[in-house]
């Protein structure tokens, strides 16, 4: 008999000690901020508010060496976000090192997997 549940999903964080972590929650915003050009619709697509979303920002901006993201104040268009060129770099970094794991650990992870009980979908 085959298995059929779905694969495993990885959820991978760096942790750098006392001064922060990066992990899917603020890759995946800075993806929303780089297709939709604003923190507020970023936030709105990932189901958090603008003062979660932009705390994120601000605690990633602190984090780096340089600024990820910077704003710009709108007029009666609102106005707008967009990823420095430390953000895109981040943001790559961070995806490479996601496959990196991906391809790593695929046979680590179907192996914990054969182990799981039938009935688990290992949640």
């Amino acid at each position: 008999m085959s298995d059929t549940r779905p694969p495993p999903v990885y959820k991978l964080r760096l942790v750098f000690g006392e001064t922060g972590m990066i992990g899917p929650g603020k890759a995946a915003l800075l993806d929303h901020i780089a297709q939709t050009g604003s923190i507020a619709a970023a936030g709105r697509a990932m189901g958090m508010s603008y003062k979660r979303a932009w705390q994120l920002v601000e605690t990633m901006n602190a984090m780096f060496r340089d600024p990820v993201v910077t704003r710009a104040r709108g007029g009666a268009q609102g106005g707008s976000a967009t990823l420095t060129p430390t953000g895109q770099e981040v943001l790559a970094a961070y995806r490479r090192f996601e496959t990196a794991c991906h391809n790593a650990g695929a046979p680590h992870a179907k192996q914990l997997q054969s182990l799981l009980r039938k009935d688990e979908t290992g949640s």
